[in-house]
């Protein structure tokens, strides 16, 4: 057949008429996986920070233009727990992503770190468990810890939240998850309208000695 631009033209047309629906079969043969995966990883999630549970509600409130979400969690219609996922964006290599687990009366049942692009064997070991971070929050009513602003603070900024070793900005992105979580907390089981600026935890300008020769 001669070619001609005219059937140049159809030719490609039916390449990508062909991908595309390649693409679209791909897409709706993993979209089910994948969200079967989200909530298997969500349900974890709570599980490792709440106590026993066989329903769960949630209320989205906004915290310094982010989105935290309360899961209210109940056995035989009575509360038995929080769960809260909040973020900060204050970490070394991205945001942190918590959910922190709260009893009724506000004591840490636990934390779980969601998401974390911290720096390996520094940062990444806001994850690792019985770290400083969680000693020192975990089994705890808040309002109980020395606060500086009314928030909880790594020691190097007047609190008592010990950090990780050599990874200061991590330890306080941690910190100010956990503050912003705790708002959204005191919110939804006490209904105090929550404010902005949930975190007293601060960046520096000036880099911090790490090991390996790395900043964070």
């Amino acid at each position: 057949m001669k070619s001609t631009l005219l059937n140049m033209t159809a030719v490609l047309f039916g390449i990508t008429l062909i991908a595309s629906a390649g693409v679209g079969v791909v897409n709706m043969i993993t979209l089910e996986p994948i969200a079967q995966a989200e909530l298997a990883a969500k349900t974890e999630a709570l599980n490792g920070v709440l106590p026993a549970f066989d329903e769960t509600l949630s209320d989205e409130l906004t915290i310094d233009d982010m989105i935290v979400t309360v899961h209210t969690a109940s056995l035989d219609g009575m509360t038995v727990g929080y769960a809260v996922e909040a973020i900060s964006k204050q970490g070394f290599g991205g945001p942190v992503s918590l959910m922190v687990g709260f009893t009724p009366a506000g004591e840490v049942i636990n934390v779980n770190v969601l998401k974390q692009t911290e720096t390996p064997g520094l940062g990444t070991k806001m994850a690792d468990e019985g770290n400083p971070l969680i000693n020192s929050i975990k089994g705890q009513q808040l309002e109980r810890k020395k606060l500086v602003g009314g928030k909880l603070a790594v020691t190097k900024d007047g609190g008592d939240v010990d950090a990780l070793t050599a990874a200061t900005i991590s330890s306080r992105a941690y910190v100010d998850a956990i503050n912003r979580a705790w708002m959204a907390f005191k919110s939804v089981s006490t209904g105090e309208m929550p404010a902005d600026t949930a975190s007293g935890a601060t960046r520096t300008s000036e880099p911090e000695a790490q090991e390996g020769g790395q900043n964070e």
